[in-house]
């Protein structure tokens, strides 16, 4: 079994990741700054592909155009060097006291358009830089009481918000797509948009739903108690699926970020075999932070590890759709059935076909095994290595 990352493989991660400090609500930061450059060759050297950013990662809040014309010019030097690339690009508009009620929806309506302003500069980066896709998670879009937001207004703010987006890229022919990252709360108690359903069908009233998807993040579901990988089939069913974030969750708490693999494996296995089964052809974005116990080089070895366990997956997934035993067992459980029509007669010969109901035994049918206890071993038995 081959695990060498390869760009190939297209995975990609944020500079917030890897340049995570270690620093969280009870204790500053056990790390130093991580260069941006720094960052870039050494994921180049572990096999990535791609590496993303928001605004803040790559120019320090508030920097003059100089020093943001220098950041960028190292940062672009560094992708021609190694041969990364830009598949992603977001905007921080949550880290800053400025943000604390919101950005697209917070009630200053000051706030809101600088918000705005902040975001379409950095749009136009991201479009320079080559990125097709951008992410918008609204972190600070939420609130803690009841009174504190009219959501319904609130809503209608951010339809604003993504139209005005919108409006602007389609303006500028950008060949750009958004993608709207759902999450239930941290840090705001409760937070607009919450799951990747909520996204989904926020999308259908904005004025031209084309340009936006979802961008679903594993522990974000989790955290929701949610199956991610049936999210992922909704927003494929729905070809919504622009951009994935990975990572690792141990069930309903805060969001823990771990590297891809860690927390839920059974899921994680389920959601290597969707993506590669759908054709998912995206990139395969890392979002994840190495713990705070950890140093430089244990940053650089959580990360090799995100690649590693996707690959490890991939391969076991691969093996487990091509043993014979387990398509016996998708036959007895009757999967091919479900991928048939139920009624490709029509209303008409549903209506008229006495065995769909005058003479159906339902007796009969409820005494039927599914036989989904030993499709699920099987799967089970190829996770583990011992198929």
């Amino acid at each position: 079994m081959d695990v060498t990352p390869t760009p190939e493989d297209k995975f990609s991660f944020g500079l917030w990741t890897v340049g995570w400090q270690g620093r969280d609500p009870f204790g500053d930061a056990t790390r130093p700054p991580l260069d941006p450059v720094d960052a870039v060759h050494r994921l180049a050297d572990l096999g990535a592909y791609g590496v993303t950013f928001h605004d803040d990662d790559l120019i320090p809040f508030g920097a003059d155009d100089a020093e943001r014309a220098r950041c960028v010019r190292r940062f672009r030097a560094a992708l021609d060097a190694t041969g990364l690339v830009v598949p992603m690009a977001t905007t921080n508009l949550f880290t800053h006291p400025v943000f604390k009620d919101g950005a697209f929806t917070a009630n200053d309506r000051d706030v809101r358009r600088y918000a705005l302003r902040k975001t379409i500069r950095n749009v136009d980066l991201a479009v320079e830089l080559g990125a097709r896709t951008y992410v918008a998670w609204g972190g600070r879009e939420g609130a803690e009481s009841g009174a504190a937001k009219d959501v319904r207004v609130a809503l209608d703010r951010m339809k604003e918000a993504f139209d005005l987006l919108g409006a602007y890229v389609t303006e500028q022919g950008y060949d750009l797509r958004f993608a709207i990252e759902p999450k239930p709360n941290e840090p705001r108690g409760d937070i607009l948009l919450p799951t990747v359903g909520h996204a989904l069908a926020f999308i259908e009233r904005l004025e031209r739903p084309g340009l936006y998807g979802v961008n679903p993040e594993v522990g974000h579901e989790q955290m929701a108690g949610l199956n991610f990988p049936h999210g992922i089939a909704q927003a494929l069913w729905a070809d919504k699926l622009f951009h994935i974030d990975l990572n690792g969750q141990n069930g309903i708490k805060y969001d823990q970020d771990l590297r891809f693999g860690a927390g839920d494996l059974r899921s994680a296995f389920w959601l290597v075999d969707l993506l590669e089964m759908a054709g998912y052809a995206g990139p395969r974005h890392f979002d994840f932070k190495p713990p705070r116990t950890e140093d430089a080089d244990g940053v650089w070895a959580s990360a090799a590890g995100c690649m590693r366990n996707y690959l490890v997956l991939k391969a076991r997934a691969a093996a487990f759709r091509g043993d014979p035993r387990v398509k016996e067992a998708l036959r007895a459980a009757r999967l091919d059935e479900l991928a048939r029509p139920t009624a490709e007669d029509g209303l008409a010969g549903l209506l008229a076909d006495p065995t769909a109901y005058e003479t159906f035994d339902p007796e009969a049918a409820a005494a039927r095994g599914m036989g989904f206890e030993e499709l699920d071993q099987l799967a089970l038995d190829h996770l583990l290595g011992t198929a």
